[in-house]
């Protein structure tokens, strides 16, 4: 399944649009990652634990995306945004969304 930000693909055509495809994941934070990350925060760096549980958020919702896309016979995703938002202040919410399209 080819998946991109932007609403062409370079060297193909739009066949079909199936329409708004979109994947979802909320994770919790953990209490531990979130004291470290607080302490990294007043001294300063990065929060890998962080940094990880993001990329697997952004995973999930664009695999969960990707599969409803091809259960509408796509074969590509296009137009694909990212949305991350706090819920309660100790969830994240990332959400995928796009066209579903089948490429010649």
């Amino acid at each position: 399944m080819l998946t991109t930000t932007t609403n062409t693909v370079e060297g193909r055509r739009v066949a079909r649009y199936f329409g708004i495809v979109s994947g979802e994941t909320i994770i919790g934070a953990n209490i531990f990652r979130d004291f470290f990350a607080g302490i990294r925060d007043i001294v300063g760096g990065r929060s890998g634990s962080y940094e990880e549980v993001l990329r697997q958020a952004k995973e999930t919702a664009l695999r969960e995306m990707e599969e409803q896309a091809r259960l509408m016979g796509a074969n590509a995703v296009i137009g694909v945004d990212l949305d991350y938002e706090t819920v309660n202040g100790s969830m994240l919410m990332v959400t995928a969304a796009g066209t579903a399209v089948l490429l010649d």
